[in-house]
């Protein structure tokens, strides 16, 4: 049985991809946009007078395809795992003050049905 593919993990992304979609794989792996990550390699390639290419097919062949359960993702399940990557410890405190707030509330409703209220008292009674 094989493990599920990582959220966290940098796929190439052929799919949506021109050559062999590196760009694609590092714009759903930042969040920027694809346009912008294909006009900044268009840069470095002049930059670098076309050094960069055996490094952009190294990491072609290297870099794994982005598996297809990943392809059925929200775009708000996609921008939380950008998130996750960006900054795991972030996003970890910022589950943790969700769970505490939920807590909390859960809290606050079980004081008000275990207390002793009256008035709730009161209404059940009538209902009856």
């Amino acid at each position: 049985m094989s493990q599920p593919a990582s959220r966290t993990r940098f796929y190439r992304n052929k799919r949506d991809g021109k050559v062999m979609g590196l760009c694609s794989g590092i714009a759903d792996y930042t969040g920027i946009d694809v346009t912008m990550v294909r006009m900044m390699f268009l840069f470095s390639l002049f930059i670098s007078g076309g050094s960069i290419l055996p490094v952009y097919f190294i990491a072609g062949f290297m870099a794994p395809e982005r598996p297809y359960e990943l392809d059925s993702e929200t775009p708000d399940e996609r921008q939380f795992w950008q998130g996750v990557r960006a900054s795991p410890g972030r996003s970890a405190r910022a589950i943790g003050g969700r769970l505490k707030d939920i807590d909390r509330r859960l809290a606050d409703i079980e004081h008000y049905v275990t207390t002793e209220n009256r008035s709730l008292a009161r209404e059940i009674d009538s209902l009856r």
